[in-house]
């Protein structure tokens, strides 16, 4: 069963102004440790593709908070819910505490989608009970 769905559309220069503005402290803010991981390997290869990455994943969790209803409130935060990729390269969420425990105890999978292109980026996320997704 649908427990929610959450999408979010994004002009990346927003996420440029930010990065402009703060930097390091805007990506550390945003991103768990393993996407810092891969941002930063991005963004030495190529600026444009590491804000690129930035931006997805900053979309990705407004969609992801919007699917589960907690908006950016407590258990949900920035760097608890990561979006990485499946050695297919699917995206899939990574959870930490105390989300993590929240959405278990609640039974929810997840599945999520991301695009990006030089100006915007795009998320959806669906939030599903596990007993329906047999």
């Amino acid at each position: 069963m649908i427990y929610g769905i959450g999408t979010d559309l994004l002009k990346v220069e927003r996420i440029h102004a930010a990065f402009a503005a703060r930097g390091e402290r805007f990506a550390r803010r945003i991103l768990g440790d393993d996407e810092l991981k891969i941002f930063h390997a991005r963004y030495a290869r190529n600026h444009e593709r590491g804000l690129l990455f930035l931006s997805t994943r900053f979309a990705a969790k407004e969609a992801f908070s919007k699917a589960i209803g907690l908006g950016l409130h407590s258990p949900m935060s920035w760097r608890v819910a990561q979006f990485v990729n499946a050695p297919s390269g699917k995206p899939m969420v990574k959870l930490s505490e105390p989300l993590l425990s929240w959405c278990d105890e609640r039974g929810l999978i997840f599945h999520v989608a991301m695009t990006d292109e030089s100006d915007v980026v795009c998320a959806f996320v669906v939030a599903e009970t596990m007993e329906d997704s047999k």
